[in-house]
């Protein structure tokens, strides 16, 4: 019998706990999931569930990943990627080097620029036919030899010059030099065939090859100069030669990452006959015309204020302007309207040109450098969207081709731009000249809103594309 001051013992009231559901067990072998919705069992096979799982995780992790390191994770993308660059690096040299050496041997700047003009018009005109062959037989069964045709050219233009050929023959070997390969387009052919169905990846990819681009174009003169000036005028020509043939070597060799060849694909549709590609083509010609335009009038612009020295480094300001736009680009997420982006990027270019109009009145090289640099910004936006919409529109068994004819419009815009831009500087002043640019973005702008058509529908992997529309 208890004490009777002893407190009364009570039992220890149990304490609440929350409620957790019991963990579903773990399925294994074939056994189905069920479910009920309504009156109706669902089953559903293991397998299926967890690759649907798989998948899901699989692409939150794709999106976790930063979008460069992502493009470059299969085997062989950086390889090709060296190669590539070390081959395109003398497409910015080989005009710079050939003007010089000609100039200082023949006494002639003329003569120089009339044999660099006719190896551009060669070029546009032979660029589409290697182009279609490398499609038709595979990048380094073609572009291999056709590189070997170009360097044979240089060299041969090398020795015509240093031991006094007549001026014919400078024509005939430099034009030789247009059987060289467009190595951009082959790179770009690569990371479509690489990142298939990956339009992330592929816009990080164009964008890149969009800023590799203003790379080699702002180093290639540079270089091409500073070798011609610091040890013989011969150095730039050579150089480039050596490189060009180093790099292209370099990425046929990387086989693994090589499209495959298309073949005689007859029904694939020829890229020309295309009228929302062509309309396109005519952006990209009037673009060149900007680019061109600029080039000519600020180097005049330098030299009327006795700084032509500086021309090149203020140039290389916009350069850099839009490698930094499109690296930034390339890590945002590619746009759902490409053609509304273009319609922007266009409208932007045409406005930030303004920016060095107004810079030039002032008279002031470093402040217009510093408008350079801000309307070189929307220059590669403007190219990437418009290579995403050549990669939506062509065929895949004609993407090279329609790369080069997109590298060729632009070629013979800057020709164009260059020329009109030469005349206004010369018949006016070299600042009133800046209107040219600016003008020739709104032509481009103007084309890209009513002349270029809007596709019904993307071509198919049998005939191009993968499906969708190009908006």
């Amino acid at each position: 019998m208890p004490h009777p001051r002893s407190p009364r013992l009570r039992s220890p009231r149990p304490r609440s706990r929350p409620f957790t559901a019991p963990r579903p067990e773990p399925v294994r072998g074939n056994t189905p999931l069920m479910s009920v919705t309504g009156s109706t069992l669902v089953l559903a096979a293991r397998e299926e569930a967890y690759e649907s799982a798989h998948d899901t995780a699989r692409r939150s992790a794709r999106r976790r990943v930063h979008p460069y390191a992502r493009l470059f994770a299969p085997p062989g993308a950086r390889a090709f990627t060296a190669g590539n660059l070390l081959a395109r690096l003398p497409m910015g040299m080989f005009s710079v080097a050939a003007v010089i050496m000609i100039a200082r041997s023949r006494g002639s700047y003329a003569l120089a620029g009339a044999v660099t003009a006719t190896g551009l018009a060669a070029t546009a005109l032979v660029a589409p036919w290697t182009a279609r062959l490398v499609d038709r037989y595979g990048q380094a069964r073609i572009a291999v030899p056709a590189t070997a045709i170009a360097v044979l050219g240089s060299l041969a233009l090398l020795l015509c010059v240093r031991y006094g050929a007549p001026d014919w023959t400078l024509f005939a070997a430099y034009a030789a030099t247009a059987t060289t390969p467009n190595t951009g387009g082959m790179s770009r052919a690569r990371w479509a065939h690489l990142h298939r169905g990956d339009p992330a990846a592929l816009h990080t990819a164009t964008a890149f090859e969009q800023a590799a681009d203003e790379l080699c174009f702002m180093l290639g003169p540079v270089l091409a100069a500073f070798l011609c000036t610091a040890l013989f005028p011969e150095a730039g020509t050579l150089t480039g030669a050596v490189l060009l043939l180093t790099g292209v070597l370099v990425f046929a060799a990387q086989r693994t990452t090589e499209p495959p060849a298309a073949g005689r694909t007859a029904a694939a549709l020829a890229p020309l006959h295309s009228p929302a590609l062509t309309g396109l083509l005519a952006v990209f010609l009037a673009t060149g015309a900007v680019f061109g335009a600029m080039e000519v009038v600020t180097l005049a612009f330098a030299d009327d204020r006795g700084h032509g020295a500086w021309a090149g480094a203020v140039l290389a300001l916009q350069a850099a302007g839009s490698g930094a736009a499109g690296l930034l680009l390339g890590s945002l997420a590619p746009a759902r309207r490409p053609r509304s982006r273009l319609l922007l990027c266009v409208a932007a270019m045409a406005a930030l040109l303004t920016l060095p109009l107004l810079a030039a009145r002032t008279g002031s090289l470093p402040l217009l450098g510093g408008a350079l640099l801000l309307a070189g910004a929307a220059t590669a936006p403007t190219m990437v969207t418009g290579m995403t919409l050549v990669q939506r529109l062509t065929p895949e068994a004609r993407l090279n081709e329609s790369m080069t004819l997109a590298v060729t419009a632009l070629l013979a815009g800057i020709a164009a731009g260059a020329a009109t831009g030469g005349w206004a500087a010369e018949h006016t002043t070299a600042a009133h000249a800046y209107a040219v640019p600016p003008a020739a973005a709104a032509l481009a702008l103007l084309i890209a809103a009513f002349g270029a058509h809007r596709p019904r529908k993307r071509r198919t992997a049998g005939t191009g594309g993968t499906g969708g529309t190009a908006r």
